[in-house]
């Protein structure tokens, strides 16, 4: 029998290297500090209090994600400054539709062996996304895991925590017929279809620096999910909004319904608005169908607001005036539920 003294880092696990991580993000979570945190990275659990005054009756709102098989494509092409962005996104993205500002956010980093450059990289990203939110980076768990991930391979998950104050709850009930669908731009494919994506890219031959209009296919699939909480935020307290629908997985055909009342539907003019030549490349490449297209990918519509006729051109100036770039890409009119799509 083996009498060697085992070790944990033996095993495959440094907790050194764990505590050099903490100390290397911990300027990056400060820059992230709002009023309300309590308490910094490293301890048990993280502290926030709502600030006093703020809410009357506030109405906590959370939401949870990952990033996806996105991750893949960051892994092999070593660029995993950006993919915390993603996370964060994919989370307070769907926090504010509820009407939610969002207040913290912790994330999840796993990995076989603990790379502190790769690491440093990708939680430095989370940060970057959480001061585009407005949210404190408020703790974490980084666990190393030999023998449950390839080399090189790592997890993200993450979650965001936000409140609104009851009577502000945007939950889809006030849509009405006769309301305007205005539909913001997406940066891209955001962080959703990406097993389909990676499908696509072994029949072009794994060709990531073909350029595809002015950029390369590499840069298009890496760009950052946009995170849309501070130009809504601001949409809200100055307009009716009476519903807001995230685009992610299942496209505008499955997501719009979510935020619909019953015998209502969602009528969409599909040459509203400015698709991405990425999706053109996608489609063209993979020879997806139209149905699949916009089951699959947000196709160039990354957050959509429901407001009143009336509203349609101050909302679109607001927005334009925060930097987003929107169109009016349809309606909602009486119906089963359901989106229909037109052009």
């Amino acid at each position: 029998m083996d009498k060697r003294a085992l070790t944990y880092r033996g095993a495959g696990v440094d907790i050194d290297a764990g505590n050099a991580l903490v100390r290397r993000i911990g300027p990056a979570a400060e820059r992230t500090r709002r009023p309300g945190v309590l308490s910094g990275i490293g301890g048990f659990g993280g502290l926030f209090e709502l600030p006093p005054g703020r809410f009357r009756e506030p109405v906590l709102v959370a939401g949870t994600d990952g990033v996806g098989t996105k991750l893949k494509l960051a892994i092999e092409l070593g660029r995993h400054a950006t993919v915390g962005i993603d996370l964060v996104a994919m989370c307070a993205n769907d926090v504010i539709v509820q009407g939610a500002e969002p207040l913290f956010f912790l994330d999840y980093y796993a990995t076989g062996r603990l790379d502190l450059d790769v690491a440093e990289s990708v939680i430095n990203g989370i940060a970057h996304g959480c001061e585009m939110a407005g949210a404190a980076l408020l703790g974490g768990e980084t666990a190393e895991m030999p023998g449950m991930y390839g080399a090189g391979d790592y997890d993200l998950a993450g979650f965001c925590v936000g409140a609104v104050e009851k009577r502000d709850i945007i939950d889809g009930s006030r849509v009405m017929a006769g309301d305007a669908l205005i539909g913001l731009a997406s940066s891209g494919p955001h962080s959703n279809g990406y097993s389909l994506i990676r499908e696509v890219v072994k029949i072009s031959g794994n060709d990531l620096d073909a350029r595809v209009g002015d950029s390369s296919l590499t840069d298009l699939l890496m760009e950052p999910t946009r995170i849309y909480v501070k130009p809504l935020l601001a949409l809200i307290a100055g307009l009716e909004v009476r519903a807001l629908a995230h685009i992610t997985g299942g496209g505008l055909v499955e997501n719009l319904p979510r935020v619909l009342p019953a015998g209502l539907e969602a009528r969409l003019d599909v040459s509203s608005w400015r698709r991405p030549a990425v999706f053109d490349w996608l489609q063209r490449t993979g020879n997806i169908a139209d149905e699949e297209m916009h089951r699959t990918f947000n196709c160039g519509i990354g957050m959509v607001v429901c407001v009143r006729p009336e509203d349609v051109e101050q909302t679109l100036d607001r927005l334009a005036g925060a930097g987003e770039e929107a169109w009016v890409i349809g309606s909602v009119e009486s119906g089963s539920r359901d989106v229909v799509m037109h052009t």
